[in-house]
């Protein structure tokens, strides 16, 4: 993280101790695992689709505060969202919520919670 808002530098840290949606579905409608090879994060989301809307999601997984901070984040902005508004979530505006300069390595971290459910909005699902 870079020198900047500390408020957000703050939400960012929280997010990272207190991660919302944190856990697994019991028995999800979709699920899939994102890895970044480059550092070896590693998400796991199982969600309840309803009617094409997001019900309820939930993440586990491994990894850096900005990309644990991020599925949190996300989490919580999708819950409620239909299928369709997932899928139009710009990578740009994503990063420009999080209030943080971010560099391009720390941006796939930040992205892969992002890139994990656009695949499930596309109905793309892990096979397990």
């Amino acid at each position: 993280m870079n020198v900047g808002n500390e408020g957000f530098e703050e939400m960012i840290l929280d997010h990272y101790r207190n991660p919302r949606n944190y856990g697994r579905i019991e028995h999800p409608t979709s699920a899939i695992t994102e890895y970044n090879p480059v550092c070896g994060d590693a998400l796991h989301f199982t969600v309840n689709i309803r009617n094409s809307r997001i019900e309820d999601i939930k993440f586990i997984g491994r990894g850096c505060s900005v990309s644990m901070a991020a599925a949190s984040i996300l989490t919580e902005r999708v819950k409620g969202m239909e299928i369709h508004e997932v899928e139009q979530i710009r990578e740009e505006v994503f990063l420009k919520s999080l209030g943080i300069y971010l560099g391009p390595v720390r941006e796939k971290c930040a992205l892969l919670s992002l890139n994990a459910l656009k695949k499930i909005a596309g109905g793309k699902r892990d096979e397990s």
